[in-house]
């Protein structure tokens, strides 16, 4: 205020206010940025711990993953030496009689990256030891009654269609794989066991200098040693009756992950069935069989982060976290999608010298090099493909999965690859191609929709819930 003399009264003064403060501006532009640095430190900062904590399951997962996978492709690489007919037979057996057993049984297992994550995650300890001592028993009464698929190869590959020299030898070949098959339900159940509560042990380079069946099952002895004599004091309370209890239970959730996971695991295996009724099929069998070959080797990678993914988000769902879930799924999402764009490169440059680790022969040779874009366009798909299932696994969606599995590989891409290949005569090359762009790149569509759309808090919720339901003792 100011007095105005002569006049007696009071005149307020204007107050000035400046258009623009740029004080206060500058101050607020600074708080900004200063925020929006803190939230991209904040977040850069969260990102390396996950990966950290991913990367710990992981970097041992593909290891021992690649590890054993070696041992069949070393195999498959010396019987391409001795001729086409030993290089189809091996395949066959390896890839369709061998995988058909070894996707369900996985599949089966993963049964236990829900409830030994979730349970670890809760700090219920004592659980995941009797976890593991029921998935013995499914898994080994599984293996009893898919043994007559090794007994029978040669008459089951006949009737699918398979040249009968061919058939022969691989009937020959999976009598011999017997002592394979009955590993993988003791080594399977205790993987995930040790994945679960973060032991890194690996045992699977033994592997590569010995035979085949010695070979995984010193994987199951070093596993089980480990295990069983001190290497998990809080989770493992020794053998147990109730092991014997609630097997039901535990029956439908490990069928609902070996259909989930089967269904995958069978998808490319019927490819390589489909390819064996073609013309020429020898030459057709071996080309695929080299890629399918890759890219199982590659594929040990996404495997990898299947397992890491489904252990990180069980245990944060376990422990109540929804957002560090969710937080988990996308590190591990956007990870191997950079490594999968990288062997996809790498692919692309080097189509021509692929397969000159199976095979001396030309024809083999030149169908692989045109078969390599289909094989590096699958490469990048299951970059991304086994990571959202694995956040379905440690989510506890098996049985929504394997239903969605079911209608994009078997109702969408085996029906697209059969018009291709048969109605359009593109061959291999339109089998292959109707079944990755049907039914793998719809399935992955579908898988990423569903996650992006999760509600983290809720499904934290409701695996506390599973959690104390599956603590009980039935």
């Amino acid at each position: 205020m100011a007095d105005i003399k002569g006049t007696g009264s009071r005149v307020e003064e204007p107050t000035l206010v400046p258009l623009l403060d740029h004080t206060s501006s500058n101050v607020d532009l600074v708080s900004k940025t200063s925020d929006q640095q803190d939230f991209d430190l904040s977040f850069r900062h969260r990102f390396l711990i996950e990966s950290k904590k991913l990367w710990h399951i992981v970097g041992p997962a593909i290891f021992s993953r690649i590890a054993s996978y070696s041992m069949f492709v070393i195999t498959q690489a010396f019987a391409g030496h001795l001729g086409d007919l030993e290089l189809a037979a091996i395949s066959i057996a390896t890839s369709v009689i061998v995988g058909f057993d070894f996707g369900l049984l996985l599949g089966m297992a993963s049964a236990l990256e829900t409830l030994c994550g979730q349970a670890y995650g809760a700090k219920n300890y004592r659980m995941l030891g009797v976890y593991l001592q029921r998935s013995w028993i499914v898994l080994f009464l599984c293996c009893i009654l898919l043994l007559p698929l090794y007994i029978f190869a040669s008459p089951v590959l006949k009737l699918l269609g398979q040249p009968a020299d061919i058939s022969e030898l691989s009937g020959k070949v999976s009598m011999s794989l017997i002592p394979l098959h009955f590993s993988l339900c003791f080594q399977f159940p205790l993987q995930r066991f040790l994945q679960s509560q973060l032991k890194t042990l690996q045992l699977g380079l033994v592997g590569t200098v010995v035979t085949l069946n010695f070979s995984w099952w010193l994987i199951v002895i070093g596993l089980f040693c480990f295990s069983v004599f001190g290497g998990c004091p809080e989770t493992w309370g020794g053998f147990s009756m109730e092991a014997f209890t609630g097997l039901w239970s535990f029956v439908k959730l490990s069928a609902a992950s070996g259909v989930m996971l089967c269904l995958e695991n069978w998808y490319y295996r019927i490819l390589i069935v489909m390819t064996g009724n073609l013309e020429n099929a020898k030459i057709a069998v071996d080309a695929l069989s080299i890629c399918m070959s890759i890219n199982g080797f590659e594929l040990m990678i996404p495997l990898g982060f299947f397992a890491g993914t489904g252990v990180r988000v069980a245990n944060e769902l376990g422990a109540g976290n929804g957002k560090g879930a969710r937080f988990a799924t996308i590190v591990a999402v956007t990870t191997s999608a950079v490594i999968g764009l990288f062997f996809w490169l790498l692919i692309m440059l080097f189509h021509n010298e692929l397969a000159l680790i199976f095979t001396n022969s030309e024809p083999v040779l030149h169908a692989v090099s045109k078969l390599s874009l289909l094989l590096a366009f699958t490469i990048l798909l299951n970059s991304i493909q086994p990571v959202l299932s694995g956040v379905a696994v440690g989510s506890g969606w098996q049985s929504y999965v394997a239903y969605i599995n079911l209608g994009c590989y078997y109702l969408i891409g085996v029906p697209m690859g059969l018009a291709m290949g048969w109605l359009f005569h593109l061959g291999v090359m339109g089998i292959w191609a109707g079944m990755i762009f049907g039914g793998t790149a719809f399935q992955t569509v579908v898988l990423a929709i569903i996650t992006s759309r999760c509600d983290w808090e809720k499904e934290a919720q409701r695996a506390s819930m599973h959690i104390k339901k599956w603590a009980v003792v039935h």
